[in-house]
């Protein structure tokens, strides 16, 4: 009988243990209700921006820059499909992105970090050229000289664009020697279909060549003083006119149809013992640049304000060894200041071994892109996705 009882007491037992459990135990209804759910957010999360039509997104997405954009694509697939549609890209405004290295198989971006945002060895020019070397950058234009095979001494021009991966090989040029010119490329992207190339003869002065519009013309230099260009790293193309510094130093110009020759002086505070001196164009004005002392590393940075007078307004000065936390100059260091943005008052100097900053001139921050790239002789690129020229591959 007592058996029986602690049997019972046992069934009553274990009949609410079973009974708590079950009560307890969610249903399956709703876990599936939740995996839906999940399900619902997760496309959701994938989809641009949701439920937003498609024309208000690609014009919000028109505005965003290139750098931008190439993050958005590593979202999702739908994402990628988006960001990469070139209408959105012809729109989408472009400002500086990383430099090109002259002669070098290299790109830095502006941050510092990440990938290449385009392909420093040009790749796309391999199915038909087995070398290519980069002579200048301009806007988002690259002039290469290219050569059918590594044993050939037969060079072509070729002016390509890696945004896009089109490209065109430019007739002979009349007045070719590839040990005795210095070639030069002007490319405005407001009007992306059209660029021009400058050849300078540098032991036959007085002697030009110009590419544009699909053919050459050779000109008289109208170049008072016979003085050398520096080269394609320290010249910029600005309102149609190119400007070459010069060896002097000072800057010549000349239109895109080698008609208006001109010759400006660098601002007249510049001592015969600086170093560093180069030019560049920002906010729609020409900027000149020198370091005074090449111990005491003063930087100074001038503005064109007047292009009729060549009157230079004197911009900002700051010493170059405090920006890079140094207190004197070793003898194996040389700084240099090698570009200024062409939106910003933000400008670019390297030590030419183990750091390479930015600097801005408003705020006075510094911001270190790399410690490892020697950015000697870099030039400045800036995506440009507008159409090409039709007789373009």
């Amino acid at each position: 009988m007592q058996a029986a009882r602690r049997s019972s007491r046992i069934c009553l037992v274990f009949d609410k243990d079973a009974h708590m459990a079950q009560s307890s135990s969610p249903s399956p209804f709703p876990a599936t209700e939740m995996k839906k759910k999940q399900k619902q957010e997760y496309e959701q999360e994938q989809e641009p921006l949701g439920s937003l039509p498609e024309g208000p997104l690609v014009e919000i997405l028109s505005r965003v820059p290139y750098r931008s954009l190439c993050r958005f694509k590593c979202v999702s697939k739908p994402w990628l499909a988006l960001c990469s549609d070139p209408d959105i890209h012809k729109r989408s405004p472009q400002t500086l992105t990383g430099f090109f290295y002259k002669h070098m198989r290299r790109f830095c971006n502006l941050s510092g970090r990440g990938p290449p945002m385009v392909d420093p060895f040009l790749r796309f020019l391999r199915k038909s050229y087995e070398s290519a070397i980069i002579e200048h950058c301009c806007g988002g234009l690259v002039l290469c000289r290219c050569r059918k095979s590594r044993d050939s001494d037969e060079c072509n021009l070729v002016v390509c664009n890696p945004a896009t991966e089109n490209w065109i090989q430019l007739p002979p040029c009349p007045i070719e020697s590839p040990y005795e010119v210095e070639e030069y490329l002007g490319f405005d992207p407001a009007a992306p279909s059209h660029f021009v190339v400058f050849v300078v003869h540098l032991v036959e002065f007085g002697k030009v060549a110009i590419y544009s519009s699909g053919r050459w013309t050779t000109v008289q230099s109208g170049w008072i003083n016979e003085l050398v260009p520096v080269g394609p790293s320290k010249c910029v193309f600005l309102n149609g006119t190119m400007h070459l510094m010069t060896h002097e130093p000072s800057i010549f110009t000349v239109d895109t149809q080698g008609k208006v020759w001109r010759e400006i002086d660098i601002p007249g505070d510049m001592p015969e013992s600086c170093a560093g001196y180069s030019i560049g164009q920002s906010q729609g004005r020409l900027y000149a640049w020198f370091i005074d002392d090449p111990n005491v590393c003063q930087l100074s940075v001038w503005a064109l304000e007047d292009y009729g007078s060549a009157k230079w307004t004197l911009k900002h000065t700051d010493n170059i060894l405090e920006l890079f936390g140094n207190h004197c100059r070793k003898d194996d260091e040389v700084y240099e200041m090698f570009a200024i943005h062409p939106d910003r008052n933000l400008t670019f100097l390297t030590d030419g071994k183990k750091k390479t900053i930015s600097y801005d001139m408003d705020n006075r921050e510094v911001h270190v892109i790399c410690t490892s790239i020697q950015l000697w002789n870099a030039q400045p690129y800036i995506p440009c996705f507008g159409e090409w020229l039709s007789d373009g591959h």
